[in-house]
């Protein structure tokens, strides 16, 4: 069978554009996860050198978790640390002039060595610059209370109310244990 030169380019063109669409049809999966892996690698990357950044800062963190971590305050094991807290939010709130209608303590977690507890304060009433106050003397004067929420609404007596969240962070100490032999340890 003989092809006329027509016959032949039209069957190489042909051949050509069913060739470069087979081949399209398989190589695009193919070029899809190479550019994901490009992407992938490119993130790999930026992780590895926020890592050793991490890594070369490490002395300086580890002294400001020792500047933190000395704040901490430590209680017995078997203080009840709600009333505690209460009564410390409780003598924020009086020198501030700050009234607490509503408030609930909630459970106590532990979070590694330090346990965390969240008071809630569902209405409490203030002028503007008493809540200032309190929130900077809350926040910092003590280094471990901390308020995650806070909703104001203002009064037309040009006061406010509103609600918060505080959390309390500290740390109990263990209750020394009897030593192997019976006898109990010495207290320093």
């Amino acid at each position: 069978m003989t092809f006329s030169p027509r016959e032949a380019g039209l069957t190489l063109a042909t051949g050509a554009v069913i060739l470069f669409g087979v081949s399209f049809m398989l190589a695009k999966p193919v070029m899809r996860r190479w550019k994901d892996l490009r992407a992938e690698q490119t993130r790999v990357l930026q992780e590895i050198a926020v890592s050793r950044q991490l890594i070369g800062r490490r002395a300086k963190h580890a002294g400001e978790l020792e500047k933190v971590s000395a704040k901490i305050p430590r209680y017995p094991a078997d203080k009840k640390m709600d009333v505690h807290w209460l009564l410390a939010m409780d003598q924020i709130a009086q020198n501030t002039g700050v009234k607490i209608n509503k408030r609930q303590v909630g459970p106590e977690k532990k979070l590694g060595p330090v346990y965390e507890l969240a008071i809630e304060c569902h209405d409490w009433e203030a002028s503007q610059e008493n809540l200032a106050a309190f929130l900077y003397e809350a926040q910092f004067e003590s280094a471990m209370l901390d308020i995650r929420q806070l909703h104001v609404t203002a009064k037309p007596d040009r006061n406010v109310r509103g609600r918060f969240s505080l959390y309390c962070a500290y740390v109990k100490q263990e209750k020394p244990g009897p030593v192997a032999n019976g006898a109990q340890r010495k207290q320093p």
